[in-house]
């Protein structure tokens, strides 16, 4: 096959500029030689989503946990402000939405997660208005806030879809502190709370669960599990659910809903060569490194690394991310290895926060001398004012 000319090429391209490309980037600046890199990001706004929870709980004001994207792009490194259509990794390139053709010595791949409304039936252009709401969007955030103080009883519904989701537990944290709020200010009359989580558990690791299930008990929640969100009517308040063994569709009341939307990997990855049969990423999940293609690495929410979808999964896979790409540069052995750490805050109240750390095999991995099943005030800070300066300044920056 003759070689189209490409418009430009780098030796590093990164698609994505999120946290995971970002990070990625900014490692590279540090390394010596420095590699000529650039990032594809259509994107002119940078947002530390972990924060919306509080947000959606009235704690945090949005604006934020929103930077310029021209403000994170590490210096010396190329922005492309455009997103990527097509993979040709046999020919070392991608082509742009703009028709660029931009060629790479090694291809970083960390596009992000999708939030696919249009896959619950009746909810798209829905969101944000009539008592349904939802945390997942910049746009849709501060709906949360005003349905929540708004509500004066009936049945406050939540929903957590069977899909890979970013952030694990935040479809449950808005709840607890949706019920917390409710504690301290009673709505006029009667209501009830229903989780409805498309999963068979209330959480991954047993050692974090136990003291979820004690939040439930403490604020009388109703958890469903195994049922997944297919169909909301707004007109009527009514959201339907399809039991993922049995296949049975129940319909339930609601008087606020609160979405966590079905995700995927991309569209333009999903139809790509790099992507595995369920559509992700490809991705070794030591080393982050393609399977079939040895010159692309896969990290963050759109790869098929089998971890929890959070930013502080992409904090430990960046450094092995930036270190393997270095190496192939160079075309010396591997050294990264990544172990599958991620971390979920769990908020379950204002002031009260259980901090999550744990490995592929689900095994702790925590930070602090303490029991971090507890319930305690003191993470809820370190969640609340700590961890976004880690993002801003640590992650971003290449330093943490």
């Amino acid at each position: 096959m003759i070689q189209k000319q490409n418009d430009r090429r780098f030796q590093v391209l990164i698609v994505g500029g999120g946290a995971a490309g970002i990070s990625v980037a900014a490692r590279l600046a540090k390394a010596s030689p420095r590699p000529d890199v650039a990032i594809v990001e259509p994107s002119d706004k940078h947002y530390y989503q972990p924060l919306w929870t509080l947000v959606g709980g009235g704690e945090v004001r949005k604006e934020t946990t929103e930077r310029a994207e021209a403000d994170l792009i590490p210096r010396g490194t190329t922005w492309i402000r455009d997103r990527v259509e097509t993979f040709l990794p046999d020919e070392n390139a991608v082509v742009t939405a703009s028709g660029e053709r931009l060629g790479y010595d090694v291809l970083v791949v960390a596009p992000g997660i999708q939030l696919n409304w249009g896959a619950v039936a009746g909810l798209e252009g829905r969101v944000g208005r009539g008592g349904i709401c939802s945390n997942y969007s910049y746009a849709t955030v501060d709906s949360t806030w005003e349905a929540i103080r708004g509500f004066q009883g009936g049945t406050a519904v939540f929903t957590h879809p069977a899909t890979p989701i970013k952030c694990g537990g935040a479809p449950q944290k808005i709840m607890y502190l949706a019920a917390d709020y409710w504690r301290r200010s009673p709505p006029r009359e009667a209501y009830r709370i229903v989780f409805c989580i498309g999963m068979a558990k209330i959480f991954s690791v047993d050692h974090y669960a136990r003291s979820l299930l004690k939040a439930v008990e403490r604020y009388g929640i109703e958890v469903r599990y195994q049922q997944d969100l297919v169909a909301v009517d707004a007109d009527a308040r009514t959201a339907t659910f399809r039991h993922l063994e049995t296949g049975e569709t129940t319909e339930q009341p609601w008087t606020l809903l609160h979405v966590t939307p079905p995700m995927s990997a991309p569209e333009f990855v999903r139809a790509s060569p790099l992507a595995n049969e369920a559509g992700w990423l490809d991705a070794d999940k030591h080393t982050l490194r393609h399977p079939r293609w040895d010159n692309v690495f896969a990290l963050g929410d759109a790869s098929s690394l089998p971890t929890s979808k959070t930013g502080a999964a992409v904090r430990k896979q960046a450094p092995v991310a930036a270190a393997n790409v270095l190496a192939t540069l160079r075309g010396a052995p591997l050294t990264g290895s990544y172990d599958g750490y991620t971390s979920c805050p769990l908020v379950t109240g204002y002031g009260r926060l259980v901090m999550a750390e744990f490995d592929y095999d689900l095994a702790l991995r925590e930070t602090f001398p303490i029991d971090q099943s507890v319930e305690r005030r003191s993470m809820y800070l370190v969640k609340k004012h700590l961890l976004p300066q880690l993002y801003w300044r640590g992650m971003l920056k290449g330093r943490a």
